[in-house]
């Protein structure tokens, strides 16, 4: 159960969050116009939920009271990832239902992903994520290979089970391998058809790479994105290890957001998880900030 402090922040950050819903209730209401009577950006008005690792200590001490504080900030969707799996899928399915969020997707480990396809089935996601590759494929253009051999074969069998598998990536990917780096091999044998993208757009940067280019060359291959801020000031890399993370709100980093949700509503972008691995403030107040920030994007 959670404790009295986490109970009042998490007040704090829901009524906070119920302001905001108000005023883009009053902005859907007036066409879509804001307050100076300009119309929003083709963005506006998606559904952003929250990746719910970053809650994750107080989701696997009390999911419920987790899924109420992030509707209430005024979040409509949570991505689920491999601790919540200890509920069974109905009951996990039914508790987020019962809290008026939806669950269109959910990480799913690379070991013993294929005996979760009928989990996820029952949860009801409509994309079937792995979220990394297991430490041992990361240091070989092999590695990278094999790994999208089985994504053929994984992503079959989801498709036949009325869902799309993707992957999520991180920074390490992104290493050299002579004329190559891991990612382009790997999404180059990786069919197109059956294996989608999860965008996450700090490690992208931390990569060096810019999220606008990757939209470019991926287009809508990306269906779904993480938004994940980046802070100034720290070079980037292709090791994934503690002295790459440097994360903090969303728009309150260095990274482009309003041209990164535009492109995204280009290609027809449905979902949007914000996500935070670790910080300097508390998991559910950061969330709030990140929803407040998004919403004053335009």
């Amino acid at each position: 159960m959670v404790n009295r402090r986490e109970f009042l922040q998490w007040s704090m950050a829901a009524s906070t969050g119920l302001a905001v819903r108000g005023m883009l209730a009053s902005e859907r209401g007036n066409g879509g116009r804001n307050d100076t009577g300009r119309r929003d950006p083709e963005w506006k008005g998606i559904n952003i939920g929250v990746q719910l690792y970053t809650v994750r200590k107080q989701a696997e001490r009390d999911l419920p009271a987790v899924l109420e504080a992030i509707r209430k900030i005024g979040y409509t969707e949570v991505e689920t990832y491999w601790n919540v799996y200890s509920h069974p899928a109905a009951e996990l399915r039914r508790m987020i239902s019962d809290h008026g969020l939806k669950v269109p997707s959910g990480h799913f480990n690379y070991e013993g992903l294929e005996a979760k396809i009928e989990y996820a089935k029952t949860l009801g996601v409509e994309y079937v994520i792995c979220p990394m590759l297991p430490k041992g494929m990361w240091f070989t253009l092999d590695g990278y290979k094999r790994a999208a051999e089985q994504f053929n074969i994984w992503g079959e069998k989801i498709q036949q089970a009325g869902m799309q598998f993707g992957f999520h990536n991180h920074n390490y990917e992104f290493r050299r391998f002579g004329e190559t780096t891991g990612w382009e091999a790997m999404m180059k044998l990786a069919d197109p058809k059956l294996v989608c993208m999860e965008m996450d757009c700090y490690w992208i940067t931390q990569a060096g790479r810019d999220p606008l280019q990757v939209f470019e060359e991926y287009g809508k291959r990306i269906r779904l994105v993480h938004l994940k801020d980046r802070k100034p000031g720290f070079p980037a890399s292709q090791v994934k290890d503690k002295a790459a993370e440097h994360f903090t709100e969303v728009g309150a980093g260095t990274i482009q957001w309003k041209e990164i949700l535009a492109a995204a509503a280009r290609d027809d972008v449905k979902h949007y998880f914000v996500e935070r691995d670790s910080g300097d403030r508390p998991a559910m107040e950061s969330l709030r900030i990140s929803f407040e920030n998004l919403q004053k994007i335009g």
